[in-house]
């Protein structure tokens, strides 16, 4: 008898040691907004993965609207979330609303975009964005043969929105990537326009890319100048200059090498009809996946799983992340990746 009462406290004192699994758990979900497909997706795919976890979600969309992201999150506080995860609008804005849910000790993920400019954010997730301008200059080396090639090759460049800290990890991948081309007569800019704060495009506006490259159109190309490469950092800005192109007569002849990221969609089948070259796939269903554990290690009270903690450096602190490898679609492999994974039916990407 001795030796069962012994053998039952050890396995009390065993099970007491695990930590409990928080099912159940009200979860929050902020998400910029549903116009966009990449984070439709984004959102679904979080929810779906929570619930399946056994969590109770509150998601929302706010439409851009930072004002309206802030009302969202505060109104997930007083529901007594457990855990925030947030895709912010306007990553320096959320100082106020983020002390309010430490002071109720809600730990809050920055999610795929970097919160900056407050100590109240726990942890990022997200694909290495660096990693992602890279991949794009690369593939303009690759595809223009600058290696071999004389040139010079004419190119514009565009930027992300500027209050998305992800916008400057783009450009500045992919402007290292290119620079030597610069600086070796490659790669010549016509327009002149490359800094990053003339070229960049707030809140990531395909209507605006697209007045924009109109503007470079009409400036600089009108005369029959060519045009060899346009760097896009992502599928809206490369959905609304595949536009321009389109309406000023530009034609597969002519048709400049295109970059983008998401692999929406739209954006797919031009990759399909020759209208974009390449787009960076970041798989939400991943990125997704990589969050949901780490909620559950959070809640668990398990040590959170991270494998950057030095680089997102956010103003205040440097927020402990897990990055997630980016690959790129093309031609030759846009089936594998989006119709072989399910990401994708092959029906969803034909023109009706």
């Amino acid at each position: 008898m001795k030796k069962l009462i012994v053998v039952l406290f050890a396995l009390a004192v065993l099970i007491s040691a695990v930590p409990a699994f928080a099912e159940g758990e009200l979860v929050g979900v902020a998400m910029p907004t549903n116009s966009l497909q990449r984070w439709n997706q984004d959102g679904q795919n979080m929810k779906a993965q929570l619930e399946t976890a056994g969590y109770e979600v509150i998601l929302e969309y706010a439409n851009n609207d930072v004002a309206l992201q802030i009302s969202q999150i505060e109104n997930m506080i007083l529901s007594e979330v457990k855990v925030l995860v947030i895709a912010s609008i306007d990553g320096g804005a959320l100082g106020d609303v983020l002390k309010t849910a430490s002071e109720n000790s809600i730990p809050v993920i920055a999610y795929d975009r970097l919160i900056t400019g407050t100590e109240y954010v726990d942890y990022y997730t997200s694909f290495d964005n660096y990693r992602v301008g890279k991949f794009q200059g690369d593939f303009i080396v690759e595809a223009l043969d600058l290696e071999n090639a004389e040139g010079p090759f004419n190119i514009e460049y565009f930027g992300g929105s500027p209050d998305d800290n992800n916008a400057h990890l783009f450009y500045q991948g992919a402007i290292d990537v290119l620079q030597p081309y610069v600086d070796a007569g490659k790669l010549v800019n016509p327009s002149g326009q490359k800094d990053f704060e003339t070229v960049a495009i707030l809140g990531w506006g395909t209507d605006d890319a697209q007045a924009r490259m109109d503007n470079l159109i009409n400036g600089y190309y009108a005369d029959g100048t060519p045009l060899d490469v346009v760097l896009s950092p992502n599928d809206s800005l490369a959905l609304g200059i595949a536009n321009s192109l389109t309406a000023a007569g530009f034609t597969e002849e002519n048709w400049p090498v295109l970059t983008g990221q998401d692999c929406d969609i739209p954006n797919t089948i031009n990759i399909i009809n020759g209208k974009q070259s390449m787009s960076i796939f970041k798989d939400t269903r991943t990125l997704a996946s990589k969050t949901v554990e780490m909620v559950g290690q959070i809640l668990s009270g398990e040590e959170v799983e991270v494998n950057n903690t030095t680089d997102y450096d956010n103003g205040v602190k440097v927020v402990p992340s897990y990055l997630n490898d980016p690959v790129f679609a093309d031609i030759n492999n846009y089936k594998e990746l989006l119709i072989d994974s399910g990401y994708y039916t092959e029906d969803q990407l034909t023109v009706k």
